[in-house]
C-alpha cells in the first residue's frame, strides 16, 4: 500500500499489465479478445486482477485508511507517462459493502486505451459503520487527491472522467451537480470532473428504501440528483436497463430530460429486457462490451481518451 507524499516516484511500484497486446494470433486485439485472455468469469478472477493494480491510500479517516486501486496503461502502448487522462469508478452496493472488484474489467479496458483507470474504495457501512454522506466525502476527496498528485501519477488534472454504478453513480453525480457556492474548491482543488459515465444510476434519494439510509429526510432531499440539475454541467452518458426494479428507468429518463432542457449534453442508452446489473462483465459479456464501447466512443469524441489506433477500431 502506498501513500503519495512519502516517495518521489511510483514507476518502480508498477506491476505488469495482465493482458497481451501483441495480437500474435493474427487477429486485431479488440476489447472482447483482450478480456478472453483473463481467467474464467467470476469474482475470484476479478480479485486476482485487482492484485495487478497499484494501491494507494488516498485518505486517512477516523474509521481507517481508504484506498484507490490504480491501473496504469501497459508499457506496450509506449505512450508518454505524463498528461494521461483519468477515469475513476465507484462501485455499487448503496454504501453498504466494499466491492472494488466490480469495475476491474472496465479499468483493464480503459488502461489499454491509454488512461489511468482507478477502482475506488470509500467508507461503507459493514466495514466502517458509516453512511452515504461519508462515502460522498471520500469520493470528492479522491478527485482532489488525483489533482493534487497529478504529476506523480502522470495524469492531466483537467481530463478526469468519473463513473460508477447505482449508489456509486450517485457519488459520481454529487462530485459535479452542486453549485460552486455549495461545493467550493478546497485549497484550490476542485472535485468536479470533465465527464460522467453512469451505470444503473441512483437519481432519486427520497425513494422508498433509499431515504432511510440517510441521517434524515433533509439530507436525502438535499443530495437527490433530480433536485440538483442545473446548467453548465459536464457531459454525461447514462446506461440503464428497461426492467431495472432497483433504480427505475423512469428516473433516468426524467433526469436526462431535465439535463437537456437546461442545455447540457446527456446521452441515455437504454436496453430492453435488462435489469439492474446488466452491464457487469460477470453478468453479460454482450452488455459489458456494448456499454464499454459506447462509453469509449463518448469519451474519445470529447478528447478524454486518445483516438484508438486503426487495429482497435
Amino acid at each position: 500500500m502506498e501513500t503519495i507524499g512519502q516517495r518521489p516516484s511510483i514507476d518502480n511500484k508498477r506491476k505488469p499489465a495482465p493482458f497481451d497486446l501483441s495480437g500474435s494470433s493474427g487477429t486485431p486485439p479488440r476489447m472482447s479478445i483482450l478480456l478472453q485472455k483473463v481467467a474464467p468469469i467470476g469474482e475470484e478472477r476479478d480479485r486476482e486482477r485487482l492484485k495487478l493494480a497499484t494501491d494507494f491510500v488516498y485518505r486517512e479517516t477516523p474509521q481507517g485508511e481508504i484506498s484507490a486501486h490504480v491501473f496504469f496503461p501497459p508499457d506496450e502502448l509506449e505512450i508518454p507517462v505524463t498528461g494521461r487522462p483519468v477515469i475513476v469508478f465507484f462501485h455499487a452496493g448503496f454504501w453498504d459493502t466494499a466491492m472494488p472488484t466490480q469495475f476491474v474489467p472496465h479499468c483493464l479496458h480503459f488502461a489499454t486505451r491509454g488512461a489511468v483507470a482507478i477502482a475506488a474504495e470509500t467508507r461503507v457501512a459493514t466495514k466502517h459503520g458509516t453512511g452515504p454522506l461519508q462515502s460522498l466525502d471520500d469520493a470528492r476527496e479522491l478527485i482532489r487527491w488525483i489533482r493534487r498528485n497529478a504529476g506523480t501519477l502522470g495524469v492531466d488534472p483537467e481530463r478526469i472522467t468519473v463513473g460508477g454504478a447505482a449508489g456509486g453513480a450517485w457519488l459520481a453525480l454529487l462530485t459535479a451537480l452542486p453549485k460552486e457556492k455549495d461545493l467550493p474548491a478546497e485549497e484550490g482543488l476542485d472535485c468536479r470532473p470533465q465527464a460522467l459515465v453512469l451505470f444503473s444510476s441512483l437519481f432519486n434519494t427520497i425513494a422508498r428504501g433509499i431515504k432511510d439510509r440517510f441521517p434524515d429526510g433533509k439530507s436525502a432531499r438535499r443530495t437527490s440528483p433530480l433536485k440538483l440539475v442545473r446548467r453548465k454541467l459536464p457531459p454525461m452518458i447514462l446506461f440503464h436497463g428497461k426492467t431495472d426494479r432497483v433504480t427505475p428507468i423512469k428516473d433516468a429518463e426524467k433526469f436526462a430530460r431535465k439535463l437537456r432542457w437546461r442545455g447540457n449534453t446527456c446521452e441515455l442508452v437504454d436496453y430492453e429486457r435488462a435489469d439492474h446489473s446488466f452491464f457487469n462483465f460477470n453478468v453479460s459479456h454482450l452488455h459489458f462490451e456494448l456499454t464499454v464501447a459506447a462509453a469509449d466512443r463518448f469519451l474519445t469524441q470529447r478528447g478524454l481518451l486518445p483516438i484508438p489506433p486503426p487495429e482497435l477500431v
